[in-house]
């Protein structure tokens, strides 16, 4: 038996507005936009693969997103930290931490919250990425 974590949802308060960030800001593509009662959704994904992440706006909740202490962060892999780092506070995203080089995995990372709040973490590998999980240079 295999199991294979495929997709995550997470939500949020203006889907349009999400989909800046998630679809502008980090140029992941839109796979599919679904609406069912009382829910718009979004799934996205990189051409080469990885896991999807789907947006869920429930229409009848505006309060701001709780975050609460069950999740920390999101990692965006990417070919070019410094370059997505930009991008996110030109889109108008809180820094939370610039881009650095981590010796001891070897790695650049740099931090924002996007819209919602959510931290999210670009992580570009210099030596690859583990086995199974695609790497934005290779592609």
């Amino acid at each position: 038996m295999t199991q294979i974590l495929g997709q995550f949802c997470i939500n949020v308060r203006d889907i349009e507005k999400s989909l800046e960030f998630w679809e502008g800001v980090c140029e992941l593509p839109l796979h599919h936009r679904t609406e069912i009662p009382g829910v718009l959704e979004a799934v996205l994904q990189a051409h080469e693969g990885g896991s999807r992440i789907q947006l869920a706006q429930h229409l009848d909740n505006t309060d701001p997103i709780d975050m609460g202490t069950a999740m920390w962060k999101l990692y965006v892999n990417t070919s070019d930290c410094k370059r997505l780092y930009k991008r996110a506070i030109e889109a108008g995203c809180e820094s939370v931490m610039e881009p650095e080089v981590l010796e001891r995995w070897p790695v650049t990372v740099a931090f924002v919250k996007d819209f919602d709040g959510y931290l999210i973490e670009f992580v570009e590998h210099h030596e690859g990425t583990r086995p199974g999980v695609p790497d934005p240079k290779k592609s």
